[in-house]
């Protein structure tokens, strides 16, 4: 699993941010019990400096420190033991004074044994949802508010099944990507005239996605491009561009939209091939949008980026009417 650096730089902000307050709060809280019992501040700051005092003691003397660690557990003991009795004479429990982390997997660190820990990862799921909200509309697209009402259950003759027929079996290829993904997932290429769903699903399926924790990037082709474009010719010397193309290039799911609808040029077409053949070396799953035929894609682009994508590429066709113009009509 890979993850986003610019969509990691927020979830570690927040998660510190959160961090922070929690420790402000847990302040704030344990002042308050002090001042209620000011004994309870002298038991605390004798328990922190124990310890220390009398082993450095022992040391600075050159005898052995066991006998002044065995006195300091006995003080100890003691001390714990009125902390308890305040603590409860003030009605509150006895590790109430304890500052525990909220994450006892990794001490609200973040991280565990090398890994992103799952307190962070949720964290990031969080951040990743607002970005690709800027992009799509997660809240109404999804696979509970699809609807296949507004594909017709006639048959074409040429096809000999009906676009509903058709799109029942697009959506639960869709929808088991989604629920199943993961390094092996593979391709898909979604394909048809404009107004028929494909950005619908492909929204249904980056909002799940990116709930399980994956590093999910919804472009626009055009977008994406200029991208490139830009890193390629240094027109932006903050390096903007470069980790953009970095996201394009790393993340676990591309969503690639309207693709086809750019200018074509020699400069697109050898970065849809750098995006297409690259992602498939290092088994990134890509998912193509587009409203050219499979067929028009080797005429558009290359023959080599048709190949690839006519044998990584898991085809889903979209036809049937415009559900925007027929929402139109109806409304």
């Amino acid at each position: 699993m890979s993850y986003d650096g610019k969509i990691m730089r927020r979830a570690m902000q927040r998660f510190e941010e959160d961090r922070q307050e929690r420790e402000t709060r847990f302040q704030e809280r344990r002042e308050a019990v002090f001042r209620r019992q000011p004994r309870l501040r002298q038991i605390d700051s004798q328990l922190r400096s124990t310890m220390s005092r009398i082993i450095v003691s022992a040391l600075r003397r050159g005898t052995d420190p066991t006998p002044a660690v065995e006195r300091l557990r006995d003080e100890n003991l003691s001390l714990q033991a009125e902390k308890r009795e305040l603590l409860e004479a003030l009605g509150l429990p006895a590790d109430c004074l304890e500052d525990r982390p909220a994450c006892p997997l990794c001490g609200d660190t973040g991280y565990r044994g090398g890994e992103v820990c799952r307190c962070l990862q949720r964290y990031y799921a969080r951040e990743q949802k607002k970005e690709l909200s800027r992009m799509l509309d997660l809240a109404g697209q999804s696979f509970e508010t699809f609807s296949l009402d507004w594909y017709s259950e006639e048959p074409l003759p040429a096809l000999g099944i009906s676009p509903r027929e058709n799109m029942e079996w697009v959506f639960r290829r869709c929808r088991r990507y989604a629920e199943t993904f993961g390094p092996d997932s593979g391709n898909l290429l979604l394909t048809g005239d404009p107004g028929l769903g494909k950005t619908f699903l492909s929204a249904a399926i980056a909002r799940e996605v990116s709930e399980e924790g994956w590093s999910v990037v919804y472009d626009t082709a055009g977008h994406v491009f200029d991208r490139f474009e830009a890193q390629k010719f240094g027109r932006q010397e903050d390096g903007e561009a470069s980790n953009d193309v970095e996201r394009v290039l790393g993340c676990d799911l591309l969503i690639l939209d309207d693709l086809g609808t750019e200018m074509t040029t020699a400069f697109v077409q050898s970065a849809l091939y750098q995006i297409v053949n690259g992602r498939l070396l290092e088994r990134r799953a890509t998912i193509l949008n587009t409203n050219l035929k499979a067929a028009d894609i080797g005429r558009r682009y290359s023959p080599q980026i048709a190949s690839r994508i006519e044998g990584e590429y898991q085809i889903l066709p979209f036809f049937g009417e415009d559900i925007r113009r027929l929402k139109r009509e109806r409304s």
